[in-house]
């Protein structure tokens, strides 16, 4: 007896043909960061108040938890809390990117919409890359902490005396290489996973590990050019601090436009979902 039935291929996809290679990582070169940079200006210039409006919590947010570390006689943690801070500040940035996405659209901008744009792309995996930066946010103060009873002991110290401990005794200028040396390492390894992931969940209707993963491809495929955006942060970061974070309400918003352009200029564009 013979089997007359012949196998038909199938219609439907294979598992490993449905298996996602992730969005096309595409070339940034270091002078595209001056452009970057400009079209953020641009953005914040033509919204201001929704910057505005996002740097001056960000500010006021930032000098309530140092005083309370202040109050709480916790002085080693301020620079390390107004250091880490910004590993929040891509999500606060959301605004910005949901101002800069209706401006590249030129869609009507008003409050309603940036409301309902930012309120959306939260419920979806956006928050969960919140809670991972938050986490990241910290296991860096825990680190800091560490690091500071280890080489300067368990003693109170008020603030002009920690000063006068860290800058003036071999510990505390010890404590001050190392403490620098690994908080450089633990910003680089989130600004690798979080440069590119957070305007990308805005954006798009995708997971937060893809997302996380495509960011980290723009850092290695691109290491010269998102070294630059690497530093440009920082020195503007540290503008902010020396400003007393008054910096952070041009600053912050500046930085969150561009970081929109720095997406749409690293990832291949992609039907995007509100």
């Amino acid at each position: 007896m013979t089997d007359n039935a012949t196998p038909t291929p199938s219609s439907t996809p294979t598992k490993m043909q449905n298996i996602a290679t992730g969005p096309v990582v595409l070339p940034v070169a270091i002078g595209d960061i001056l452009e970057i940079l400009a079209l953020g200006l641009r953005d914040f210039r033509t919204a201001p108040f929704f910057g505005l409006f996002v740097g001056g919590l960000y500010m006021a947010v930032g000098w309530i938890l140092i005083l309370l570390l202040i109050r709480f006689e916790l002085p080693f943690l301020v620079y390390p809390l107004a250091a880490g801070f910004a590993f929040i500040a891509p999500f606060i940035a959301t605004v910005c990117y949901a101002v800069s996405r209706t401006l590249e659209r030129n869609e009507p901008l008003s409050c309603g919409a940036v409301r309902r744009a930012v309120w959306g792309a939260a419920r979806r995996d956006l928050g969960w890359m919140a809670l991972v930066t938050g986490f990241s946010l910290f296991i860096w103060m825990d680190i800091a902490a560490l690091l500071f009873f280890g080489f300067l002991g368990l003693k109170a110290l008020s603030a002009p005396e920690l000063l006068q401990e860290i800058f003036t005794t071999p510990m505390g200028l010890l404590f001050l290489v190392i403490g620098n040396g690994v908080g450089a390492v633990i910003a680089l390894a989130v600004f690798s996973f979080s440069v590119i992931s957070f305007p990308m969940l805005f954006d798009r209707d995708t997971d937060f590990v893809t997302a996380m993963i495509t960011s980290v491809r723009v850092v290695t495929t691109n290491p010269a050019a998102m070294i630059a955006w690497c530093v440009t942060i920082a020195i503007l970061i540290g503008l902010s601090l020396l400003s007393g974070l008054v910096g952070l309400l041009v600053i912050l918003p500046v930085l969150g436009h561009a970081s929109w352009h720095l997406y749409r200029r690293a990832v291949s564009a992609a039907p995007t979902k509100e």
